[in-house]
C-alpha cells in the first residue's frame, strides 16, 4: 500500500521541498496552500502530487481536504511567510490555531490505524507575535506527544533559524524520526554545553593565635 502525505504550506520554501521529496520517494502527496500558482510549480512533472487550494485556518476547507485524502500517513505543516510585524491575532491564527486545527482533524485517522507522523515546522521571526505563535505550537505538539504516547503516532516540531536551508531542516527531521521519543528538532543549533567545573582550591587555614 502506498503511503499518503498531506503537506500544508506546499507552495513555497520548506513545504514545497518537503512535497517534492516525498513524491520522489514514491509517496502519494496531497499538497495544499492558498497560492495556486505556487502549488502548480511544486507539482510540476510529479504525477503522484495532487494539489488543492486550501486555507488551513478554515475548518470547512480542512474537512473537505481530509474528505478527499482519508487517513494520511504523514502530515507536514510548513510555515507561511509571516509579515514583519503581524497583528497578534493574525500571527496566532496562521502560526498556531490553523496548524492545531488541521492536526486535530487528521489525528483520529492516524490513531485508528495505529501509525502516523505529525511534523510541524514553526516560523522563525523576531516579532513578539510570531514568537508567541511559535511557542504555542511547540507547547501543543509537546503536549500531544505526551498525551498520545504509545499509540503509534510520532510528533515532531522543528524550530529552524531563518538562515538554515530547507534541505538541512528536512534532513534533520528525517534523522529525528529514527530516534523514538524525540519531539523537538532544532536544525542548525548547537547543543548547549556546560563549561567544565574547575576544582575549587582549598582555603589556607588561618594561623593559630
Amino acid at each position: 500500500m502506498r503511503r499518503t502525505a498531506l503537506v500544508a504550506g506546499a507552495a513555497r520554501g520548506t513545504g514545497a521541498l518537503a512535497a517534492r521529496r516525498l513524491a520522489a520517494a514514491a509517496w502519494d502527496v496531497v499538497a495544499v496552500d492558498t497560492d495556486e500558482a505556487g502549488l502548480a510549480a511544486t507539482a510540476f512533472r510529479s504525477p503522484n502530487t495532487h494539489v488543492r487550494a486550501c486555507d488551513i485556518t478554515d475548518p470547512k476547507d480542512v474537512a473537505d481536504i481530509l474528505g478527499v485524502t482519508g487517513a494520511v500517513h504523514r502530515l507536514v505543516i510548513a510555515p507561511a511567510l509571516p509579515a514583519p510585524e503581524p497583528p497578534v491575532d493574525e500571527a496566532m491564527r496562521d502560526g498556531f490555531l490553523g496548524p492545531a486545527g488541521l492536526i486535530r482533524a487528521a489525528l483520529p485517522g492516524m490513531l485508528e490505524r495505529g501509525a502516523g507522523e505529525v511534523i510541524v515546522i514553526v516560523a522563525s521571526g523576531a516579532s513578539p507575535a510570531t514568537a508567541a505563535a511559535a511557542a504555542a505550537a511547540r507547547a501543543y505538539i509537546e503536549a500531544l506527544a505526551a498525551e498520545q504516547r504509545g499509540r503509534g503516532v510520532a510528533f515532531r516540531c522543528a524550530s529552524p533559524p531563518a538562515e538554515v536551508p530547507a534541505r538541512l531542516v528536512l534532513d534533520e527531521i528525517d534523522r529525528s524520526l529514527a530516534r523514538p521519543g524525540e519531539v523537538h528538532v532544532a536544525p542548525g543549533r548547537r547543543p548547549l554545553r556546560l563549561a567544565p567545573r574547575r576544582p575549587r582550591r582549598a582555603r589556607a587555614s588561618a594561623p593559630p593565635r
